[in-house]
C-alpha cells in the first residue's frame, strides 16, 4: 500500500529541517507544506492543536508533532539505516542529550546572545561550560552517532546552524575553534554531508531573516 507521508515545516525552521534530514536518509519520499508561522493553515492547527507549530508529520493521515519524537517515530516505522544507536544505553544516551540541547543549551546560549552588557560575561560563561559538556560526548568519534550520521547530529543541527547564525547577527562569540576545537571540527564535517547540505538553508538568507525577526521581537518587548 502506497504511503502518503507530509511534512508540515517552514523553510528557516531548524526544528523542520531535522525532521526532512531523517526521511531522506531513510529515503522516504514525501510532500512538504510550507507554513506561513504569521498566518498558520487550518490543517496545522487541526494536526497540532496543542502546540499550533511546525513541524508535523502526517504519516497516512496521523499527525506527529515534536521534532525529537517525530525522529524517533521515523527510526521506528522505516528500520532501513537507522538513525538511533541499537543499544538500549547508547539510545537512552543520544536521547539524553538532544533533550539537553533543546531544553537547556539552546536558552542558556540565547541569555548569552542576548543579555544586557553588564550581565553577559557570566552569560557567555555559562552557555561556554554547556558546551564543553556537549562537545565532551564526542570525544574521538567522527559523529554523535560513531562513524555515521545518527539521531543526535540530527538533533545538534542546532549548534551546527543557529549558533554561526547568531554570533553574526548578535556580533558575540561562543562557538570558536579556538575554545571548542573538536566541536567545531563536528560542525564542519557535519554541514559537509550532502543530505545535510541539501536541507540546510543558506546561511545568507538565514542571516537576514534572523535579523528581520529579532528587530520585531526586541521592538514588541
Amino acid at each position: 500500500m502506497a504511503q502518503e507521508v507530509k511534512l508540515f515545516g517552514m523553510w528557516a525552521s531548524l526544528y523542520s529541517r531535522r525532521i526532512e534530514i531523517a526521511l531522506k536518509m531513510k529515503g522516504v519520499q514525501f510532500e512538504f507544506i510550507e507554513e506561513d508561522l504569521q498566518n498558520k493553515s487550518p490543517l496545522l492547527l487541526k494536526h497540532n492543536s496543542i502546540h499550533k507549530k511546525v513541524p508535523v508529520l502526517l504519516h497516512n493521515g496521523m499527525p506527529i508533532a515534536e521534532s525529537l519524537i517525530i525522529l524517533e517515530y521515523i527510526d521506528e516505522t522505516w528500520l532501513d539505516n537507522p538513525i538511533l544507536p541499537r543499544d538500549p544505553y547508547d539510545r537512552a544516551m543520544a536521547r539524553f542529550w538532544a533533550r539537553f540541547i533543546d531544553e537547556k543549551l539552546i536558552w542558556i546560549s540565547w541569555d548569552a546572545f542576548s543579555s544586557k552588557e553588564e550581565d553577559q560575561g557570566k552569560a557567555i560563561e555559562e552557555a561556554c561550560k554547556q558546551l564543553k559538556a556537549l562537545e565532551n560526548e564526542l570525544k574521538e568519534k567522527e559523529f554523535f552517532g560513531g562513524d555515521t550520521l545518527g539521531y543526535l547530529d540530527i538533533a545538534a543541527i542546532m549548534v551546527a546552524s543557529w549558533f554561526g547564525v547568531m554570533q553574526e547577527v548578535m556580533k558575540v562569540e561562543l562557538l570558536t575553534e579556538e575554545n571548542f576545537p573538536i566541536l567545531c571540527q563536528w560542525v564542519g564535517k557535519f554541514v559537509d554531508c550532502p543530505i545535510v547540505k541539501e536541507c540546510l538553508p543558506r546561511k545568507e538568507k538565514m542571516v537576514e531573516f534572523t535579523r528581520v525577526l529579532l528587530k520585531d521581537f526586541l521592538a514588541s518587548k
